[in-house]
């Protein structure tokens, strides 16, 4: 199959799932380096071309585009790594901001926003499932070690860190928004979980 045939388009666009396949496979190496030339990042390179890949798939039955397959892809990933990169930097400005400001704050207006994360922290915890929540708690606040609680809780050492790395992923995301609190206290060595 030729992929800069231009009949290869209607066919892919149509939902053609060996098309796709095709494609798919042609591309994704090509196209995941140029994301890493990019990015710097192989595994953000990857969810990136990922996406790519997934917005085609999904978005077939209303994209229009003409020319080859290979400069809509490549366009693609561009403007997908531009928009990262973008988000990245408003990210860093935003946490680097957040920092600056709380070293001016008095102790008494820092000590609310710790109560307010402490607050959260115990909000967050308690939305966790049952058995990610216990883990996460005597790793944490019981400062076991992961082979400890397989013991005490006769489960394997491999359950323990699913658990908590799922634990961790949830609590990133429900507390996205304390990041550079959590940074500051732990620069000034303040244990959040004591």
């Amino acid at each position: 199959m030729d992929l800069k045939n231009e009949q290869l388009i209607p066919l892919l666009l149509s939902g053609d799932e060996t098309t796709f396949e095709r494609v798919y496979k042609h591309f994704l190496k090509p196209l995941h380096v140029y994301a890493i030339t990019m990015l710097k990042d192989e595994e953000v390179a990857k969810g990136m071309v990922q996406n790519i890949f997934l917005k085609l798939w999904e978005r077939r039955d209303t994209l229009n585009f003409s020319g080859s397959i290979q400069a809509y892809l490549y366009g693609a990933v561009y403007h997908e790594c531009l928009n990262y990169l973008r988000h990245e930097k408003v990210k860093v400005n935003h946490q680097d901001h957040l920092i600056y400001t709380m070293k001016d704050k008095s102790e008494g207006s820092a000590g609310m926003e710790l109560l307010d994360l402490k607050e959260k922290l115990q909000q967050a915890l308690s939305e966790l499932p049952e058995k990610c929540r216990t883990i996460f708690q005597l790793s944490r606040f019981e400062e076991l070690k992961y082979q400890q609680i397989a013991d005490e809780l006769g489960i394997s050492i491999k359950t323990v860190e699913a658990q908590m790395g799922k634990a961790l992923r949830i609590l990133r995301i429900k507390l996205v928004d304390y990041l550079p609190l959590m940074i500051w206290l732990t620069s000034h060595h303040y244990h959040l979980f004591k």
